[in-house]
């Protein structure tokens, strides 16, 4: 956290996504980024600056979130009702990365922690299939063994690229890791 501080991110989350982007070179100038899960707003500051004064970056998050300059973003729990539908009026068009570092609160049952952490998954992948262009970029924070079965599947399916990444900003002790499919096929209508 100090070194965030010493740098100006708003958490150390902000070196995770840097390190993700370091290895997929996904962020760039003029993307159309949303952020889901965005509090504090570390990953939105880092897609903000990455977009070099272009593009778009809209963030929602349950928490209350300090404004990003340069992001839109939304006090709303993502799974409410209408927040999908709030967050694609936002957006200017089709998204290229749908990115989200959602996670549940914990019950300390791993089994059933790994089950709502799951179930958020689906939810932001279920949104990214219905707001990115072709060749869009999906990245989602998961625990454990990482995404797996019919999910897993499903996205493999969908995307051209996928694999399981953890950042070195990851805490070693930490269960996360992080799911990054490339080259959405979006289907033809």
């Amino acid at each position: 956290m100090a070194e965030s501080k010493r740098v100006g991110y708003r958490s150390r989350a902000a070196f995770k996504l840097i390190q993700l982007d370091e290895k997929y070179k996904f962020l760039g100038k003029g993307k159309t980024i949303v952020d889901l899960g965005c509090a504090p707003g570390g990953w939105t500051q880092v897609a903000v600056q990455r977009n070099k004064g272009s593009g778009q970056v809209v963030g929602i998050d349950i928490l209350e979130t300090e404004p990003v300059k340069g992001a839109t973003v939304i006090c709303q729990d993502f799974t409410d009702e209408g927040a999908a539908d709030k967050l694609k009026t936002l957006l200017r068009g089709e998204a290229d990365i749908v990115m989200s570092d959602m996670a549940a609160n914990t019950t300390g049952h791993q089994q059933t922690d790994h089950l709502r952490t799951i179930a958020l998954v689906e939810a932001a992948y279920v949104f990214a299939k219905e707001v990115l262009s072709s060749g869009g970029i999906f990245i989602a924070k998961v625990f454990q063994g990482g995404a797996e079965g019919e999910l897993l599947a499903d996205i493999k399916k969908n995307f051209k690229k996928v694999g399981h990444f953890k950042p070195d900003a990851s805490r070693p002790s930490s269960p996360e890791t992080y799911l990054v499919a490339i080259g959405y096929k979006k289907p033809v209508s």
